[in-house]
């Protein structure tokens, strides 16, 4: 079977070609933004070549130069990109082979690649990739049937090699924000306060007296102040915001803020699983679990750069693909995909569809108004946390049965959300339409008629061996507030109520919620991350409840195919919740980069305590309201306590991706360590000093 991205890019030179300066140039379609996937590709690309990771040159991600792989998204670039290039790289080596075998008069098979020299018996034949390179023709289809090599011939994959892309981090040579083209203007967009917000004018004499080489662009409700510096647009954005008048700003309920809210909106139902199985002497047991709307919170505001210059449009973004960017600029513009270009640059973070999409647009619509210069617009943190997509808020119903024995027979899960998987657009440019001058007639709906698939629904049966399970979805959309997918999209919060709630079955049935867990799990792949897991967090020292100091442990397998994952938790509570270790058992599959992987697993631990312990979107009339890091405050590195990873079986046949596998164990067992600490149970997120006292005052 050929890779499916391979498939859809079927050229081999779009994915390798050797240069005449000794190197090979390898190209794919995901993009990097921190998570390090630029250097397990590489390795890949690398043992399939035979080559060092030094002679490789990675084509800078940009439409036209490199295959089209869609958003990087869901954790898939190892698992689904790298089989790509993989097999690529491997039928590259196997044309190359069998040209070397031609000129050499033998055949493929007595010949090997060692550091992109071809060899014979163990000896250097004088030929390599590129003295064959003129006698090889890569512009043809891949067919995907060379072999892959096998884990126990690997000599780049599965040994920590240090991010190619942090030196240029460290110097300030990467990221969008730093970058300075010649004759760069500076612009900020004024945002109208609520999506049907009409702006009934503007003081442009105030804004002038702020700012007096200030450009303005008015556009129907799309207001730009164009600037040479990025001071003198802050000062001119500032004076504008006062110097505004808007009309049918509307308001919403701050209390939307809330999870439970949901209940009360208008919503689509999808039902599926089983009937409830029949039996006597069964227990049904039932809790509820919200976790609340979260930000991204990424540490740097998104930024955009584009000019038009030619009747060509190039976009400078740090978004999820250049692709998708290119296909979302030629709608909103009229320009036809051909004449824009876009190119990938670093930027601070992203967890999924953050506001990356937004100032690279912003600035491609100023730039065609204003062509020559290109254009820059930077958010503000107030920007970031304002305008940008949340992650949604969700409430989950969870009933189960028990039977005599205690064990779990019958699971059903009833779910609201909004959409986790938003539009792409953006939160203002849509209205900037040439002419557009009237504000959406009704909400824009994120899941049209014929799609169901929302990104609630992941992990909501939790990874045993259930006899009977069911879901209802309920899907609030449009959503009271901008949402779109956020790290894990729904796996995250149920399988920390999932994960949750198999502790309080446990603890009904009177059982350890270890055992409980393994009596229930036939998967032994799933059983040896859990007992690892209990080796390493010391579970049989588990003390007794209500002590204030808590272990909680939990287990997932990612979407129910994916890796799995066990995380433990010991923690403190004094008024208000302290880390003390966190624990992690990963089996990812074939691990490309184990210092990568445990990063990727650090890092999603640490996101994830900081939603369990802090984070949540306020509201007030005007939207949102938590504006600032006071206002949305994250975990402090003074917070996070040492973290412990251990891998296993990393030499499977092949890689899972882990990028989100890891919040949703470490959520539910702080959680579980919680109620251990404390005697009671906290199902509401975050779980702040205020529903501490209430559970304990509850209970």
């Amino acid at each position: 079977m050929i890779a499916p991205m391979l498939a859809a890019n079927p050229q081999l030179s779009r994915w390798v070609s050797f240069e005449p300066d000794g190197l090979a140039r390898i190209a794919f379609g995901r993009m990097e933004y921190g998570q390090g996937i630029g250097t397990s590709l590489a390795q890949m690309a690398a043992e399939e070549l035979d080559l060092p990771l030094g002679r490789l040159r990675i084509v800078p991600a940009a439409t036209g130069d490199i295959p089209d792989e869609g958003l990087t998204v869901g954790s898939m670039s190892t698992e689904m990109s790298g089989w790509a290039i993989r097999s690529a790289c491997a039928e590259a080596r196997a044309l190359f082979l069998a040209a070397a075998a031609e000129r050499l008069g033998c055949e493929a098979c007595a010949l090997s690649v060692r550091d992109g020299a071809i060899i014979r018996d163990g000896e250097p034949t004088g030929l390599d990739y590129w003295t064959l390179a003129d006698k090889v023709d890569l512009d043809r289809a891949a067919t995907g049937e060379a072999s892959l090599k096998r884990p126990d011939h690997f000599n780049v994959i599965g040994v920590s090699q240090p991010r190619l892309d942090l030196p240029a981090k460290v110097f300030g040579q990467a990221f969008l924000h730093d970058l300075a083209l010649p004759g760069l203007r500076h612009a900020r967009v004024l945002r109208q306060p609520s999506p049907q917000a009409r702006l009934g004018g503007l003081d442009e004499a105030m804004v002038r007296r702020a700012a007096p080489e200030v450009d303005i662009l008015i556009d129907g409700r799309f207001v730009a102040l164009i600037c040479a510096t990025e001071a003198e647009a802050a000062r001119a954005h500032a004076a504008a915001e006062r110097a505004a008048r808007w009309e049918d700003v509307g308001e919403i309920d701050p209390a939307l803020a809330e999870a439970p809210s949901l209940k009360s909106l208008p919503n689509d139902v999808f039902t599926a699983g089983d009937p409830t199985e029949e039996g006597s002497n069964r227990r049904r047991i039932s809790a509820r679990y919200s976790k609340p709307y979260i930000s991204h919170g990424s540490l740097g505001p998104s930024t955009g750069i584009a000019r038009f210059d030619g009747g060509k449009l190039t976009i400078w973004t740090h978004n999820q693909g250049v692709y998708p960017m290119r296909a979302l600029a030629a709608r909103i513009t009229g320009l036809p995909v051909e004449a824009i270009e876009v190119i990938h640059a670093q930027g601070p973070g992203c967890y999924g569809h953050n506001g990356a999409d937004d100032p690279p647009i912003d600035a491609a619509l100023i730039a065609i108004r204003r062509p020559g210069p290109p254009v820059r617009v930077q958010w503000r943190r107030e920007d970031e946390f304002g305008a940008a997509p949340v992650g949604t808020a969700m409430l989950m119903e969870l009933s189960a049965e028990l039977d005599a024995s205690g064990r779990l027979v019958d699971y059903t899960a009833e779910i609201w959300n909004t959409p986790h998987t938003g539009a792409r657009g953006t939160a203002v440019a849509e209205s900037a339409l040439p002419g557009y001058q009237a504000p959406p007639k009704s909400p824009v709906r994120l899941m049209p008629d014929g799609r169901r698939f929302s990104g609630g629904l992941l992990n909501a049966i939790p990874s045993y061996d259930i006899p009977a399970t069911r879901t209802i979805e309920h899907v609030i959309d449009p959503p009271p507030i901008r949402t779109s997918s956020l790290r894990s999209l729904g796996g995250a919060p149920n399988t920390f109520a999932g994960e949750s709630f198999i502790d309080e079955l446990a603890e009904a049935a009177g059982q350890d919620p270890l055992a409980y867990r393994l009596a229930m799990l036939g998967d032994e792949r799933g059983r040896t991350v859990l007992t690892r897991l209990a080796e390493l967090c010391g579970w049989a020292r588990r003390w007794e409840a209500g002590s204030g100091r808590g272990l909680g442990l939990a287990y997932d397998r990612h979407r129910g195919m994916g890796a799995y994952v066990a995380c433990a938790a010991e923690i403190t509570v004094d008024v208000e919740v302290s880390l003390t270790r966190l624990w992690c058992v990963c089996d990812g599959g074939l691990i490309i980069n184990p210092d990568g992987a445990r990063n990727q697993l650090e890092g999603g631990m640490i996101m994830a305590a900081s939603w369990a312990l802090k984070e949540q979107v306020r509201l007030s009339g005007a939207g949102i309201s938590s504006l600032t890091w006071d206002d949305y405050p994250i975990l402090r590195f003074s917070e996070v306590p040492p973290v412990e990873i251990e891998l296993v079986n990393t030499t499977a046949p092949r890689p899972f991706g882990i990028g989100e596998v890891s919040q949703g164990p470490t959520m539910a067992s702080i959680g579980n360590a919680v109620a251990h600490a404390l005697g009671a149970r906290l199902r509401d997120l975050p779980l702040t000093r205020e529903r501490i006292a209430a559970a304990l005052l509850k209970a």
